[in-house]
């Protein structure tokens, strides 16, 4: 097959598609091959996509369920899902140049397409908002947690600053508001190993050479509760919600640590009190000091 002439699938709202190999299989149509291979995904669903003329052959012919499978070659398909719960607050552009984007992110919003949620991302908003389909995360805030976040605006000079954040040549900055002790001192640096626990997206203290690295300092404190500057080292992740929750000291508001405590998806109420509140790292493209701080803050 001549792949030059191959099909460029368009963005629709914000939503790029997806690419699938079509590996040998005794599967008859591509609707069955698809039920097959992503086994996640319920047969209803694939059904919907392709009612819906949301998968489509290299060529750009939009596939039924009973178009014939083809071993060795690809589709595409788009995944939009029947309901997805509104995220009812707004991120900021607070710059952008060429090469990436600076955005404010705010609580709730998850970064990128990921299980429940696709055009309730902040990846999907920037696209529809900016018409740029290549836009990437260069590096990830959790969905709780609120703040700047860079991304990618040009495929070729990307790499350069996921670079920076690989070899932590980026200083980030982050407030919280978490419990207070008058038995800890402070400026303190805590360093934990940190791995996998249980459930699987949680993260636990191990015994052994520490991985991960911050520095915390008390800004203020009021009763029972303190604001903090916390200066990550290392970008483990949950590391902050992990070191201060260490300390006895969560978090307020996370619905992790120190018990895992679920919540409606619809329950906005109670954002973790943590902001990603200032970066800042020489722009491998201009070699000028770039430093950029959200607009929002946490109060007492």
């Amino acid at each position: 097959m001549n792949t030059s002439a191959e099909f460029t699938p368009p963005m629709l709202n914000g939503v790029s598609a997806s690419k699938v190999f079509l590996q040998p299989s005794n599967a008859a149509t591509v609707y069955e091959y698809l039920c097959k291979q992503f086994p996640h995904i319920t047969a209803s669903e694939w059904l919907s996509r392709f009612q819906d003329g949301l998968v489509y052959d290299v060529q750009g012919n939009t596939l039924t369920l009973d178009s014939p499978f083809q071993a060795n070659s690809h589709c595409f398909y788009y995944r939009f899902l029947a309901h997805e719960t509104h995220v009812p607050f707004e991120h900021q552009i607070l710059f952008q140049n060429d090469h990436f984007m600076v955005i404010d992110k705010p609580h709730f919003l998850t970064m990128s397409p990921t299980g429940q949620y696709v055009q309730e991302t902040l990846l999907v908003r920037l696209k529809k908002q900016t018409g740029i389909e290549h836009l990437t995360p260069i590096h990830r805030l959790d969905r709780e947690t609120a703040g700047v976040v860079l991304i990618s605006k040009n495929i070729a000079s990307r790499g350069l600053y996921q670079q920076l954040f690989a070899t932590r040549q980026v200083q980030k900055t982050y407030h919280a508001i978490a419990g207070y002790r008058d038995d800890l001192k402070f400026p303190h640096t805590v360093r934990l190993r940190m791995d996998k626990g249980e459930p699987f997206y949680t993260m636990q203290v191990l015994d052994g050479e520490p991985n991960s690295e911050t520095e915390i300092t008390l800004l203020t404190h009021k009763e029972q509760l303190a604001k903090y500057e916390l200066k990550p080292h290392t970008g483990k992740q949950h590391q902050l919600r992990v070191h201060l929750n260490f300390l006895g000291i969560p978090i307020l508001n996370d619905p992790f640590y120190p018990i895992v405590k679920h919540k409606a998806d619809d329950d906005f109420s109670a954002p973790l009190q943590l902001l990603a509140k200032h970066i800042e790292f020489i722009d491998p493209m201009s070699k000028e000091l770039m430093q950029f701080s959200s607009r929002q803050e946490l109060t007492l």
